[in-house]
């Protein structure tokens, strides 16, 4: 898949090493980041071609693995040891664990594409919901407990990592949701889904969701 990373462009990606000059094993690297030629090396796991380069397709650190008579492969890795934690500003994919009038409790999975190894607490407050009409927005008819979700970090809320969220864009809201049947309901509307099995229709904010923050 030719995408760059949150950058959103090669710009400020660093070139890879010159000939003679290899790039250390385990360097910290980001999505996006072009890594070296094609000619200098072949693109290996967590990482894509492009116009002649290889770039890291994931956030993570950069191995360099020669073959004998053959070009090094060079892979991104997820690195194991740190733990990359929601940054204002950063879209998470979050699950909603209860509601009431005011705000949804959620739970925040991953940051980006990457999964999280610990659970953050989130809450989508009422006026945070949608970026117009808030005081006409009812929490309830936004989401319901287990609904997936993209939101985007606007605050560090509070001294127990409760993270504030944001799902005032078209592109934040509801991703996944499950019916009363228990089947995963499909999108009608911007802020209805319905139901495939039943018909029946719930209110929902909905995303409208781009590419490159689908989960599967």
């Amino acid at each position: 898949m030719s995408r760059t990373g949150p950058a959103g462009s090669e710009r400020g990606a660093r070139s890879g090493p010159g000939p003679g000059m290899p790039r250390q094993p385990l360097s910290p690297c980001v999505a996006g980041e072009r890594l070296c030629s094609t000619e200098e090396a072949t693109a290996g796991s967590g990482t894509y071609t492009r116009h002649g380069f290889i770039f890291s397709s994931l956030a993570g650190c950069l191995e360099r693995k020669s073959e004998d008579n053959e070009l090094p492969v060079v892979s991104v890795v997820r690195d194991s040891e740190s733990q990359l934690l929601p940054n204002v500003g950063a879209v998470v994919t979050c699950k909603v664990c209860s509601i009431n009038s005011r705000f949804a409790k959620v739970h925040i999975l991953y940051v980006g594409s990457t999964p999280l190894k610990s659970t953050f607490r989130g809450t989508i407050r009422r006026e945070d919901i949608r970026a117009t009409e808030k005081d006409k927005v009812e929490v309830y008819k936004s989401f319901r407990p287990s609904d997936i979700v993209l939101a985007k970090v606007i605050s560090l809320g509070d001294a127990q990592s409760n993270y504030l969220l944001s799902t005032a864009e078209n592109e934040l809201g509801v991703v996944v949701a499950r019916s009363e049947a228990g089947v995963q309901m499909v999108p009608i509307s911007w802020c209805e889904m319905q139901c495939p099995r039943t018909h029946t229709k719930e209110f929902r904010k909905v995303a409208r969701v781009q590419p490159q923050f689908l989960q599967t």
